[in-house]
């Protein structure tokens, strides 16, 4: 399918709405103390502020593939993606607030009530950001994302990211956590969230996000932009995983390359917030009451972008 897309005002979504954005600095916009801790097996060598997954323990590790070789199992954070989470259809707001208009379907953007219940929707853009590549800051080539900069997903091109009828086809399982005790499991991912990192067992749980089924872009009982962008993103995170577009990068089976994770393990990312407001990390699933103060304001700061980190382990040369 050819999407053609052409410059200008975009005519879809909200009346009146204008694409705020900037072109992320990444000097003053990444947080690099997210990149630890640094392990060798399982012996920090740098360990930070921020809570870690599990490492191999051994330190010495082999490889058959790409090339057979003998190495140091490494772990590391690396900054892989940029998304951008709007109210306005096509308004790249990581690419300076650019807006684009397309033969795409707007849906109901932001804040609004409906019945009783306050829904919010929001579309996404995905972008490969392989920061360390980039600024050529690890010299092993095989330990770094190797793609380039690019954007990789729109949701305003994928007709279930609006329809949660067509969205089953991503998740049939869904219909199994639909009652009270797999929601009721979630509490225990959000403490385990806010105290260290989320369960991934329970892998339809966000924290305190709560469910990521569906992967839709409604986001039930909206009470602050902040926390239904998080929530977005992590539900975007596991849908790009089920479409094998996203691969797991940790454990022993990940030291010698990425392989296929269509159950996401949500301990493998990090996010942090980058625009309106550049904020440290934070695990899935963690409440965004303890931070998003100030991360959200009229006209200019109700529009996101964050920066998805994601741990990477590596049989390194």
């Amino acid at each position: 399918m050819v999407v053609i897309i052409t410059l200008g005002h975009c005519s879809i979504g909200m009346a009146g709405t204008i694409c705020q954005g900037r072109f992320l600095n990444p000097i003053t916009d990444i947080a690099w103390r997210c990149m630890f801790p640094l392990t060798i097996g399982n012996v920090p060598v740098s360990k930070g502020k921020n809570p870690d997954t599990a490492n191999p323990k051994s330190p010495i590790c082999t490889c058959s593939n790409p090339i057979p070789r003998v190495g140091l199992s490494i772990g590391f954070w690396e900054p892989v993606q940029i998304v951008d989470v709007t109210r306005t259809p096509l308004c790249f707001v990581s690419m300076g607030g650019l807006q684009l208009s397309a033969p795409a379907k707007g849906g109901q953007m932001g804040p609004s009530l409906n019945g009783s219940n306050k829904q919010s929707q929001y579309h996404l853009h995905w972008y490969d950001y392989p920061l360390l590549k980039l600024l050529e800051i690890l010299v092993d080539g095989g330990c770094v994302e190797n793609s380039d900069f690019d954007v990789a997903y729109l949701t305003e091109f994928d007709p279930t990211w609006q329809n949660e009828t067509l969205s089953i086809v991503l998740n049939p399982e869904a219909i199994l956590f639909g009652n009270i005790a797999a929601q009721a499991a979630c509490s225990a991912d959000a403490l385990a969230a806010t105290a260290h990192t989320g369960i991934d067992a329970l892998f339809w749980c966000a924290g305190s996000q709560g469910s990521v089924y569906p992967f839709t872009s409604y986001t039930a009982n909206h009470y602050g932009g902040v926390a239904a962008s998080t929530s977005l993103v992590e539900k975007m995170t596991y849908k790009m995983h089920r479409e094998l577009l996203l691969w797991g990068t940790v454990g022993q089976e990940g030291l010698c390359g990425k392989y296929p994770m269509p159950i996401w393990k949500k301990s493998q990312y990090r996010y942090q917030m980058a625009y309106p407001v550049a904020s440290q990390c934070h695990p899935y699933g963690r409440s965004t009451v303890l931070w998003e103060s100030g991360k959200e304001y009229p006209v200019k700061g109700e529009d996101f972008a964050y920066v998805v980190w994601r741990k990477r382990h590596c049989c390194a040369l």
